[in-house]
């Protein structure tokens, strides 16, 4: 399975545009999806943020066809939105625990969130990311976290995360120790743009929403 993301940012005052506009293409994205064997694709609204996640089988490798029908997507928001990510190139896979990954939805809770680094810190970021991965080790993680990826671009980081419902418990005393310990030592790189730590900071961040959806 082959995990892509992609990012753009809503120009100042134009999100009611966007909603609106894609609510006009959505056919014509629906069949682009569809062309280059797109599922479980959303599509997530964070502030001026729209973050969209989807997964194929194969690499995409764009036919020219693919490439006419996203510029002809591309050119009804030119006004409204720009890229982050740069279209059909990925966008630099910050950390990713897959664990095993839930086929059945239904009683999958999302967790997607995005911050802004704080300068030129993407390899610090990485770097700690990979720490986590080296401790982990080669055994998957049984949950309730599953296809857990973080990537990078624009100064950007977006993150998405299926928690399978049926597994979570309690945070215990110690584990919420642990989380504000990393979050605080987070916050040296990075600011929020999700509410995700605003428990720990005392500020006021947007909820991520889901706006789009297609199997």
């Amino acid at each position: 399975m082959n995990r892509k993301a992609f990012a753009v940012k809503i120009n100042e005052g134009k999100f009611n545009e966007f909603r609106a506009k894609l609510g006009q293409i959505w056919p014509d994205a629906v069949k682009l999806l569809d062309m280059i064997g797109a599922r479980n694709m959303s599509l997530w609204n964070i502030e001026d943020l729209v973050f969209g996640y989807y997964e194929t089988d194969d690499v995409i490798i764009p036919s020219d066809s693919e490439k006419i029908a996203l510029a002809v997507i591309e050119d009804q928001f030119k006004d409204i939105a720009k890229w982050i990510s740069e279209p059909w190139k990925p966008m630099r896979l910050m950390y990713q625990d897959f664990g095993i990954v839930r086929e059945n939805k239904e009683l999958i809770r999302h967790r997607v969130f995005a911050t802004k680094l704080k300068g030129p810190v993407e390899d610090e970021y990485r770097r700690r990311h990979a720490a986590l991965e080296e401790a982990r080790g080669d055994k998957p993680t049984p949950g309730p976290d599953s296809n857990f990826s973080i990537w990078s671009a624009g100064g950007y980081i977006f993150g998405y995360d299926e928690i399978d419902t049926t597994m979570e418990k309690a945070e215990t005393e110690q584990s919420r120790e642990d989380t504000v310990k990393w979050e605080k030592k987070m916050l040296e790189i990075m600011t929020w743009y999700t509410d995700d730590v605003d428990w720990i900071t005392g500020e006021h961040h947007k909820h991520v929403s889901r706006i789009a959806f297609h199997n």
